[in-house]
């Protein structure tokens, strides 16, 4: 096991650990997103990626708790250790002196799978968390990598890219073997 794994592995263990405070994370992440002295694209970058994980990594728990579908504790798994890293590489490719926000989850999307349990939950995490979260991730590292200013910032969106459009695919297929469908997930998109 090497260097990098063992500090991703320590890194999920202290989130689990920890839990996430999510009382005005999300106002506190976006002051200090916008205290950082980074241009206005890499700023949106910061603050975008670090709210994608976040949320993915808080979905992906209560995916563990609510969900008794393995395909879609599997897919949280899978979520929670990729997010994880992402987050790590973000912290590494900031310029010193600027903090990546943490703890800053869409409180939005996580309240509204909170009360859910089951296959409601699975419908539920799947597309807000999957499919709309990942074509959001999507959008924000292409705008990085299109606009961002930062040379470090737009190499790790270029390198996470990958990672976060095989999140998409493997969320699409997902829906696909559940039977939820991409006009669903549109339709859901313009309420």
């Amino acid at each position: 096991m090497t260097a990098r794994h063992i500090a991703a592995s320590l890194a999920l263990t202290a989130v689990i650990a920890a839990g996430s405070p999510l009382v005005n994370a999300q106002t506190q992440a976006a002051s200090t997103t916008a205290a950082n002295k980074l241009p206005a694209p890499d700023k949106a970058f910061v603050q975008a990626a670090s709210m994608s994980s976040s949320t993915e990594i808080d979905a992906a728990k209560l995916a563990m708790k609510n969900s008794q579908d393995e395909d879609v504790k599997s897919f949280a798994r899978h979520m929670s250790i990729d997010h994880t890293k992402l987050t790590m590489s973000l912290k590494m490719a900031a310029p010193h002196g600027v903090a990546v926000p943490k703890d800053n989850s869409d409180t939005e999307v996580l309240d509204s799978l909170k009360g859910l349990k089951g296959k409601a939950f699975d419908d539920a995490y799947i597309r807000k968390v999957g499919l709309e979260g990942h074509t959001k991730a999507v959008a924000a590292f292409q705008e990085e990598i299109n606009t961002g200013q930062n040379a470090d910032l737009k190499a790790a969106a270029q390198k996470s890219l990958p990672t976060i459009q095989e999140h998409l695919q493997m969320a699409k297929a997902l829906a696909a073997k559940k039977g939820i469908s991409a006009s669903e997930t549109s339709l859901h998109n313009q309420s």
